[in-house]
């Protein structure tokens, strides 16, 4: 059977995922906690399972869950979202990336990807038929060239693929970001899908500027988020997209038929959690302190931490260590010195490679603390 995705092979965390595993290797490539759920949230889940709630959810996603996003948006971002038409619980934040892609691509329609980009975007824009133009973030400080974004648009241009807090860069947006994609957005009318799925995980007194809180953006957008990286549960997979009614109508006929409904009784828990609990809200301070702890760590090491803005992600410059290609020295890194990290030319549609690798920090200190003793031999 010819491929609809000839050039695509198992995804670079799965690879270095099983590497670490064969090796023995400290697991710091793939994006999730080693951190307990909130006893708490698993209690909710307990007690909605043994209560019965264990039949198939609405479509849309339980109301109560989806008026518990309303009261967290308005609260953080002052933006009214009508629980029954704009907001939708997806089965994870991928999901709601497909749906929403799907929703609005077409063959021949252009989608701007910022680069270093998550791996999923280029596929789901390919599948819709649509063609992706690459815009790469400034290196080494990561930020948006927002000429550049202009000079990539063109009349076919149908959406712009948005990541802030960005993985795997730690980027996240400033005020005249914000101000730049208005000012873009409003002069050739194109349509934004905004992954904002590290929204609480911003550190040095920075807020998050999302979609939602531009009235400008938020009528064009679609924006999405996750429950997985908030509460350490990654494998829960429960996500959700916020967008306007008519866009919400387009999104919620392809989710329907990709997953149609999300585990009843998490959505329920989380309903529970999310009115009672702000602990969203201490998730940057949280984070920080392991941000500035495996740098104060890496300082021991050869290795050069870049900035590190949000996210659970850090990029570390390794050129004056080695040569070696990003991929090549992952592999060796995880072989050889026992630590497995994400080399980040996977995340560009060129391989573009600037010697650096991308290592996640949520992890207990001692995990952090062994790592880094086995960095320091390199």
């Amino acid at each position: 059977m010819e491929s609809k995705l000839p050039d695509v092979g198992l995804t670079i965390f799965a690879v270095m995922s099983r590497l670490a595993q064969e090796t023995g290797a400290i697991n710091l490539s793939q994006g999730f906690p080693d951190f307990d759920v909130s006893p708490q949230l698993i209690d909710r889940v307990t007690h909605h399972m043994q209560t019965g709630h264990n039949q198939y959810a609405p479509m849309q996603g339980v109301l109560a869950l989806r008026a518990a996003i309303a009261a967290k948006v308005e609260a953080l971002y002052g933006a009214r979202c009508d629980p029954e038409t704009e907001i939708t619980v997806t089965s994870g934040a991928t999901e709601a990336l497909y749906a929403a892609v799907t929703a609005l691509v077409r063959p021949g329609d252009e989608v701007l990807i910022i680069e270093p980009a998550y791996d999923a975007y280029e596929p789901v824009v390919r599948l819709s038929g649509g063609r992706p133009v690459f815009v790469p973030l400034s290196f080494p400080d990561y930020r948006i060239d927002w000429d550049a974004v202009a000079r990539s648009i063109s009349p076919r241009t149908r959406c712009l693929m948005l990541n802030a807090p960005h993985n795997p860069t730690g980027m996240v947006l400033a005020a005249e970001d914000v101000a730049a994609l208005e000012a873009v957005a409003d002069r050739h009318a194109f349509y934004v899908v905004s992954d904002e799925v590290y929204e609480h995980i911003v550190f040095d007194g920075r807020p998050h500027l999302s979609m939602v809180a531009s009235p400008m953006l938020r009528d064009r957008s679609f924006v999405i988020s996750s429950f997985g990286k908030t509460y350490h549960a990654t494998g829960w997979k429960v996500g959700y997209c916020l967008a306007p009614e008519a866009l919400t109508a387009e999104f919620r006929k392809i989710h329907q038929y990709l997953t149609f409904a999300t585990s009843t009784p998490v959505q329920m828990a989380l309903a529970d959690h999310l009115s009672t609990c702000d602990d969203h809200l201490t998730l940057a301070d949280f984070y920080q302190a392991k941000r500035d702890r495996f740098r104060d760590l890496l300082a021991a090491t050869r290795l050069r931490p870049l900035a590190c803005q949000g996210t659970y992600f850090q990029m570390v410059d390794y050129s004056t260590v080695s040569t070696e290609a990003d991929v090549a020295f992952a592999h060796r890194l995880t072989a050889e010195y026992g630590v497995a990290a994400i080399p980040p030319s996977v995340f560009y549609h060129d391989r573009r490679d600037d010697r650096v690798l991308r290592f996640c920090f949520a992890k207990h200190d001692h995990t952090l603390e062994e790592a880094v003793e086995k960095l320091c031999r390199i």
